[in-house]
């Protein structure tokens, strides 16, 4: 591998990072999504606060982007791909960033989302898999997106439950993953597509267990009514299938453990705390708004492993 290379793909982390000099590296992430709300806006927001994720749950600055876009012309006007892109504007312009381009094509289905390029000293950035024994987890955000924009997709969710959980997908990691850095932390990582107990488990690799606390798991308004109805998307299946062997045997319910397997679109910081910080680490969240964050488990020494009470 080039040794200017400090962060590649050999591991499981959010990103990849290149060390430009002394003082800089450069941190390179790519995602896009399908629609997950009916607002073009909206729509766009979250692809872009989802892109955007990587970078700050790697500690780092976001500085540019460049958009990836993916249309049917037949369907999708031109005013509703211009209220998209300027969604994603928004959000990249609130993060920090600005995009310089992009690249578009004709698709069947719409596909929305960045590339994007941040900073970080190269001594600094936060990877998922350093926690350490005796670390509290918090996570910043409510759970609960798949199954929500699953009933969005299936006409069964309320318009209220839509709503929130689209702010919910549209708020930016910039505030806390910037708490997080200035607290100092040992491992961060963002709650995505392999769902909360998935990167729960790439943050253990096979050195670490965790011990969750069910009830001090905080879950989108409406989740759980639409979960009793088994309104799943495909990648929490597959979620369930590829990370259950990690978890112990649980008192939880199999509809709640299915929760906890959800695959999410651009969920909350995942953070990996010394004890002795995270009471300050809480309040500094709380403080600045991020009221939601939970305090949800212990790291430990059962290798690999996944407790919940």
């Amino acid at each position: 591998m080039n040794e200017n290379v400090l962060i590649g793909f050999e591991g499981s982390d959010d990103a990849g990072v290149y060390k430009i000099s002394d003082d800089i590296a450069i941190v390179q992430t790519v995602d896009f999504i399908t629609p997950v709300v009916d607002d073009p806006y909206m729509y766009g927001c979250i692809a872009a606060a989802n892109s955007l994720s990587d970078i700050f749950a790697m500690g780092a600055r976001v500085m540019t982007a460049m958009n990836i876009v993916a249309y049917d012309s037949c369907n999708v006007s031109k005013a509703m791909l211009s209220e998209i892109l300027q969604g994603g504007i928004d959000k990249v312009k609130e993060a920090g960033g600005v995009i310089l381009g992009g690249h578009t094509i004709t698709d069947i289905e719409m596909k929305y989302g960045l590339s994007v390029t941040g900073l970080v000293h190269p001594d600094k950035a936060i990877r998922n898999n350093t926690v350490k024994t005796g670390d509290k987890l918090i996570l910043t955000k409510p759970i609960g997106a798949g199954v929500i924009t699953t009933a969005w997709k299936g006409d069964a969710a309320s318009k209220e439950h839509i709503d929130k959980a689209a702010a919910w997908m549209a708020q930016l990691n910039k505030k806390a993953s910037e708490i997080a850095v200035s607290v100092g932390v040992n491992a961060m990582t963002d709650v995505t597509g392999f769902g909360l107990l998935g990167h729960l488990s790439e943050m253990l690799s096979d050195r670490h267990g965790v011990k969750l606390d069910f009830s001090a798991i905080p879950f989108m308004d409406g989740v759980k009514i639409y979960a009793e109805q088994m309104l799943f998307p495909g990648g929490s299946n597959r979620n369930e299938k590829y990370f259950k062997p990690r978890v112990r045997e649980s008192r939880i319910s199999n509809t709640d453990m299915k929760l906890l397997f959800d695959a999410q679109t651009s969920g909350g910081l995942l953070i990996s705390v010394e004890s002795k910080k995270a009471d300050d680490l809480l309040k500094k969240l709380h403080d600045a708004g991020i009221e939601i964050a939970a305090i949800i488990g212990e790291f430990n020494d059962d290798k690999g492993f996944i407790a919940i009470e």
